[in-house]
């Protein structure tokens, strides 16, 4: 347990070993919006190899002046982001992956909907 990670404001931890026992659910359920700033955009492009234009065009969805990550419709009526590996039940682009999938579980949301994100991940343990 010495590898808790802990925020303050927030009545829980995440424990990163129990992304091991998960199957994405982080990644995985209602549609939704997946946020990407501008420089992460510009990360996930030099990530992946390919223009900003191209990545927009590819991955993106442009709402209003923002853009979401595209989803994948699953057969359960689920969602899963675009670059959430199914097989493998992890993130292909970890180390690019946007400011909001970086600070999950610690949302401000959470405060005031704990019970939510203890469904939802296995990693969270009480403190």
């Amino acid at each position: 347990m010495n590898n808790l990670i802990k925020k303050e404001g927030f009545n829980f931890a995440f424990d990163p070993n129990g992304c091991n026992r998960c199957a994405g659910n982080c990644c995985i359920g209602e549609s939704g919006y997946i946020w990407i700033n501008a420089q992460e955009i510009k990360n996930l492009a030099l990530h992946l190899n390919l223009s900003i234009d191209e990545v927009k065009f590819r991955y993106l969805n442009k709402i209003g002046y923002k853009y979401s990550i595209k989803e994948v419709q699953l057969a359960s009526n689920n969602f899963a982001c675009y670059f959430f590996n199914l097989e493998k039940k992890q993130c292909s682009i970890y180390h690019a992956r946007p400011m909001q999938c970086r600070t999950f579980p610690f949302w401000d949301y959470f405060k005031e909907n704990e019970e939510e994100v203890y469904k939802e991940c296995p990693a969270i343990r009480n403190l």
